[in-house]
């Protein structure tokens, strides 16, 4: 008797044992599929002064951050100052990260190109300078036919007069601006360098 009691009991704890680790896997397999990783992505523009071009994409659903500061030249870790002399070659620029699920690359670059004029060689209104000319920096190959197509697009429509200056880069370093330039509108108020 002892035998089938003994049997019974390890019998019944190996199948205890077997729903308990059942359920476990389960539940991990829901987790994970619930916080199914989201993979950000980055898009950096320049378009005049990035007080505007940042208040222009803030206000997107799905970009995550942004930040201000200078990409595209020469100088390491140049300031505000230093980029204003328009001589570290470097562009006044935003870094946007944003959830593809949300808003995709296209979706950005049709709000950079309605949010500025890319027929003005290295102006914007009144600010003039290398540091506020039209550019796109791609991170990607897939961001760099995107680009490109979309510059093609709007040159072939006709809706200048003047042909399109924007230069299409590949990304370089970014150097971030001095912190009270970011998110400079919501701090100071304002809506647009236009």
């Amino acid at each position: 008797m002892n035998k089938k009691i003994y049997l019974s009991l390890l019998a019944f704890l190996l199948g205890f044992s077997l729903t308990l680790n059942s359920q476990t896997t389960s539940k991990e397999v829901i987790k994970r599929k619930q916080t199914k990783e989201i993979k950000m992505e980055t898009a950096i523009f320049a378009a005049g002064c990035f007080w505007g071009v940042e208040a222009d994409f803030q206000k997107l659903k799905g970009v995550v951050t942004t930040e201000v500061g200078y990409t595209g030249g020469h100088t390491k870790d140049p300031s505000y100052q230093q980029v204003c002399t328009d001589t570290t070659g470097h562009a006044e620029s935003i870094r946007i990260t944003y959830d593809p699920a949300v808003i995709s690359y296209d979706d950005l670059l049709k709000v950079f190109w309605e949010n500025h004029n890319p027929t003005t060689p290295d102006r914007q209104g009144p600010d003039v300078g290398s540091q506020y000319r039209s550019a796109i920096f791609y991170t990607t190959p897939e961001q760099q036919k995107a680009a490109q197509a979309s510059r093609e697009k709007l040159d072939k429509s006709h809706k200048y007069s003047k042909p399109i200056v924007t230069e299409i880069t590949k990304a370089g370093e970014f150097y971030r601006a001095e912190e009270y330039h970011q998110q400079y509108y919501q701090k100071k108020g304002g809506g647009s360098c236009k």
